[in-house]
């Protein structure tokens, strides 16, 4: 964020005092403020993908209508969509990673934040 220094007096006057040397004129020049350390929600923007809905699966039988549903959308091409499935077969739906329940991403996004604020604490 850029501001110039006038600015940034009127909007944080007593910051400001405790930041700039008053006696100098420095109205002409400017003051960037950078936030270090600032906290990011893992999930902003996350977009799941072909792997995250197929670890969703419950059986081999929905794995199957996920990867056919991805392809028939254009999510997946007709190559990834045979990778998909010949991994499915040869190694089984465990090989996509473990199953993903139920609020998966809520519970994750729970034990993120409850580790947040322990390490703040």
């Amino acid at each position: 964020m850029k501001m110039s220094i006038d600015e940034f007096k009127k909007k944080y006057p007593h910051l400001a005092k405790e930041i700039l040397d008053e006696s100098s004129d420095k109205s002409s020049s400017s003051i960037t403020v950078r936030f270090e350390g600032a906290y990011i929600d893992p999930w902003r923007n996350y977009v799941p993908g072909p792997v995250d809905y197929l670890r969703r699966a419950k059986s081999v039988e929905e794995a199957l209508r996920v990867i056919e549903y991805l392809e028939k959308r254009g999510e997946i091409s007709s190559n990834e969509a045979s990778e998909y499935r010949e991994k499915l077969f040869k190694e089984g739906l465990d090989s996509f990673g473990p199953r993903k329940e139920e609020n998966y991403y809520y519970r994750k996004a729970v034990e993120y934040w409850r580790k947040l604020l322990n390490s703040v604490a």
